[in-house]
């Protein structure tokens, strides 16, 4: 992946030397180049192309946004109630991915989500302990996380 990312600037910028026009339109006009280029040569790279991880990339931040909007709202729902019947629970989740890196980024983006925050991880890495403020079905919540978050991050670190 690193490769293509490498080779995609490098074609951006022979194009600006042959252009002879060192602006960014220029640049940006030779990186689509490269981009179309490494997609035509795409059964030369071993792996997937790195078009497609940035592409899940960006759909793992707006579904990020997607759920801190939500969240939003939900807690300002249970704040706003003249009486409090929040049911609030810490529960464990089972976790799929295998990396360090990938439960760090599980875990901060449940905890920036108003509302839940890991507690703690144990030691073997699989089990995330989350605490909620309002939750009705601990199944539901744990099939909610693993079908958007652990999805999507999925996605995106696996080849």
């Amino acid at each position: 992946m690193a490769f293509q990312i490498m080779l995609n600037f490098f074609i951006a910028f022979i194009w600006m030397f042959l252009s002879s026009s060192f602006s960014s339109s220029s640049f940006v006009i030779g990186f689509m180049l490269g981009m179309l280029m490494i997609y035509i040569m795409r059964n030369f790279f071993p792996g997937r192309l790195y078009i497609s991880r940035v592409w899940a990339l960006v759909k793992l931040t707006m579904l990020f946004m997607k759920e801190l909007m939500l969240a939003n709202i939900q807690v300002f729902m249970v704040i706003i109630k003249p009486k409090l019947d929040m049911r609030p629970a810490i529960f464990a989740m089972q976790t799929e991915l295998e990396h360090d890196w990938e439960i760090t980024l599980l875990s901060s983006l449940i905890t920036l989500t108003p509302g839940t925050i890991v507690v703690h991880v144990s030691d073997d890495s699989k089990t995330l302990y989350i605490h909620a403020i309002d939750i009705d079905d601990v199944e539901s919540a744990v099939d909610s996380i693993k079908n958007s978050f652990e999805k999507a991050i999925m996605e995106v670190s696996r080849s």
